[in-house]
């Protein structure tokens, strides 16, 4: 399953939200708003005809076109030419696209960085009809939404959970933990079975630490953004979640330095580490790392992340679509988005690319149910957060995986983490309107 198309999906994003948006100053955002509803016309059953021009990130859409070859056979009049671009590259081609007037009809976003592209100058409201808002998993939905209009259709999805060695777990005589207090006696348990270090963290000290540490701050009680759009950063919530990230460190479970992205999976199959907080794309790559088939049953569970004050919250991503709002064939766009979105595109598609569904009944077909290891994360998706829908939150993420390095290392405390976290926040607000 693989996972650096994944993150390469995100990693692009960090430096994304200094381009700011695109064409926002078109059309005041009220005006513009009430435009995109009134052009949200229902799409009818009618065959889909002429070209649709689709750009994707490389990845999960390398597999598109075998995926869908039944909407292309009960399309036989339509034609789909795909472009796949590198990760790297995908926001700031797709950016400069459509600053020239020169995009696609359907373009791939990401729902954990998609905000700034949420605009009725930029991106078509989805039809009325099109698919049903309550058939994916909710935050996922609302990633796609602006001032109650939707503008993206969620196509896969993935969150995080705790991924660990069940054979030194067993050994230990221990099980997954439930909350924030059992995870590092867990970890340490895990250590006293044979591994180095029982947590393998992810210590870039970038924008993915600072999603960790938005996570931990929802299971702590806490929010980003008030009701009122004002950054709520410098809490009691705040710095229990950047305490309780650095406990990991402090505490020697993690190491501050290793292992890097690269090596996460060969340390954590070595026994280096026992446990690694990530994506379900690591379930299917063990086995390679450990150069044997069936490894992985063996030796692996999953959990959903041990709860806070407030639960186990994590947080929602993966891909979604969206129609330009300069398409030249927006209908025949949104029956191809509309097919994507199908329970069973969506298996298919998992069967391609171990893709995992945003349609939650697709989570019922034999070929997912029946993967034990995903049940964890089918659980944690249904208690999963999106992150702010404004253009700087990227920026702001950033800086708290910065600021959390400085906490997990000591050379700050938790409580000036936060107060900087919010300064900068309040220096950079939520972008444009």
């Amino acid at each position: 399953m693989p996972n650096l198309s994944r993150r390469g999906a995100l990693k692009l994003t960090a430096g994304m939200a200094v381009l700011g948006t695109l064409g926002l100053t078109g059309c005041g955002r009220e005006d513009g708003t009430a435009a995109a509803k009134a052009s949200a016309k229902p799409i009818d059953d009618s065959p889909a005809t002429g070209t649709i021009s689709v750009w994707a990130a490389q990845g999960d859409a390398d597999v598109l076109e075998k995926v869908i070859k039944p909407f292309k056979s009960a399309n036989p009049e339509v034609t789909v030419k795909f472009t796949l671009i590198p990760n790297a590259e995908y926001y700031t081609k797709l950016q400069a696209a459509i600053a020239a007037g020169k995009g696609p009809d359907v373009a791939q976003f990401f729902p954990e960085s998609q905000s700034q592209f949420l605009d009725p100058s930029i991106l078509r409201a989805v039809p009325d009809g099109l698919v049903d808002p309550a058939g994916f998993f909710k935050s996922l939905w609302d990633a796609g939404v602006v001032d109650d209009v939707a503008y993206t259709v969620p196509w896969y999805a993935y969150t995080y959970a705790l991924v660990y060695r069940s054979d030194l777990a067993e050994k230990a005589g221990v099980e997954a933990p439930a909350t924030w207090d059992e995870m590092v006696p867990f970890f340490k348990a895990l250590q006293g079975a044979g591994a180095r270090h029982g947590l393998g963290a992810d210590n870039g000290w970038d924008l993915f630490n600072g999603q960790d540490v938005a996570m931990y701050a929802w299971q702590a009680g806490g929010s980003l953004l008030s009701a009122g759009g004002k950054w709520t950063l410098d809490t009691p919530a705040m710095v229990d979640a950047l305490k309780y990230n650095a406990s990991f460190f402090t505490s020697g479970v993690a190491d501050t330095a290793t292992p890097t992205f690269l090596d996460a999976q060969p340390y954590f199959v070595s026994g280096k580490t026992a446990t690694m907080i990530t994506g379900p794309w690591v379930v299917g790559q063990l086995d390679t790392a450990a150069k044997r088939d069936g490894w992985t049953a063996s030796h692996v569970a999953t959990a959903p992340l041990p709860a806070g004050s407030s639960g186990s919250v994590s947080f929602s991503a993966g891909g979604s679509w969206g129609v330009l709002a300069d398409s030249g064939n927006a209908d025949a766009s949104w029956k191809l988005v509309r097919h994507i979105a199908k329970p069973s595109t969506q298996v298919a598609q998992y069967e391609a690319y171990s893709s995992l569904p945003a349609v939650i009944s697709a989570w019922d077909d034999p070929a997912i149910k029946n993967q034990p290891l995903l049940d964890a994360f089918l659980t944690q998706l249904k208690n999963t957060r999106t992150f702010p829908r404004v253009t700087t939150w990227q920026q702001i993420a950033t800086r708290m995986g910065k600021e959390m390095e400085a906490v997990a290392k000591g050379t700050a405390t938790a409580e000036k983490a936060a107060a900087n976290i919010q300064s900068y926040a309040e220096s950079l607000g939520t972008g444009a309107k």
